[in-house]
């Protein structure tokens, strides 16, 4: 599989993959999904076609507990591992079990240069103790098809990659680095002598100039430019 996945030489080699590996693993989907710093979204994998179309037309993009999950981890997440308290992710959810997306998932996140953030995720319908002891088994290989699917996809759509960051004003570099050290919203309004209000003003402005999808995503492409150092 992993000779294949390096031998493919377009998008549609990679998504007849994507279905032999589903089939290699036994599971009932396998999904490669790239997010970039706007909001655009491209993928390929054997969701119902219908599922995707929903997914894009709701922006379930900002609601999805997975892709918020991934975004803070670097390590893959068991999805039990997520919050599906809130009544976004509960309706989300229902949504995505009646498109036969599964009651159990593994993702593994993935950052590749100038910020690039993607998802390899894994789904099925199964009990606990038949997913956990599927998962062991394939755990290792599941991260390593992931990060070659990845590699092709950086190959295929070099277009996609997000401009560079813009540079980051003085307040912002201050707000970007106490959050980053781990600061709450409050202690860094206080430590600057600022309101709350003023520092969420720095805080999106920063975010839109990173082309970060949330306030993470953004101290974590602060730091991999080198706009901001701890």
């Amino acid at each position: 599989m992993l000779e294949a996945l390096e031998q493919a030489s377009d998008l549609p080699q990679l998504q007849a993959l994507s279905e032999r590996l589903r089939d290699y693993f036994q599971v009932d989907h396998l999904v490669y999904h790239w997010v970039s710093g706007t909001g655009t979204q491209y993928g390929c994998g054997t969701y119902s076609p219908v599922w995707v179309q929903l997914y894009i037309e709701r922006d379930y993009l900002r609601t999805d507990p997975v892709v918020a999950g991934c975004f803070q981890r670097f390590h893959p997440v068991d999805w039990k591992m997520l919050d599906w308290s809130g009544k976004a992710a509960k309706a989300f959810q229902a949504e995505a079990l009646a498109h036969g997306v599964g009651n159990q998932g593994f993702s593994v996140p993935i950052r590749g240069p100038s910020g690039q953030f993607a998802l390899f995720t894994v789904s099925h319908h199964c009990d606990d103790a038949t997913w956990a002891s599927k998962i062991e088994a394939a755990r290792r290989e599941l991260i390593l098809v992931g990060h070659y699917f990845n590699q092709k996809a950086l190959e295929f759509e070099p277009d996609r990659a997000p401009e560079a960051a813009r540079a980051l004003s003085p307040r912002e570099v201050d707000a970007m680095t106490f959050l980053a050290m781990g600061y709450s919203r409050a202690q860094v309004a206080n430590t600057l002598s600022i309101s709350e209000h003023t520092l969420r003003v720095y805080i999106e402005s920063a975010r839109f100039k990173l082309g970060a999808a949330n306030t993470t995503h953004a101290v974590a492409r602060a730091l991999q430019h080198g706009l901001i150092i701890v």
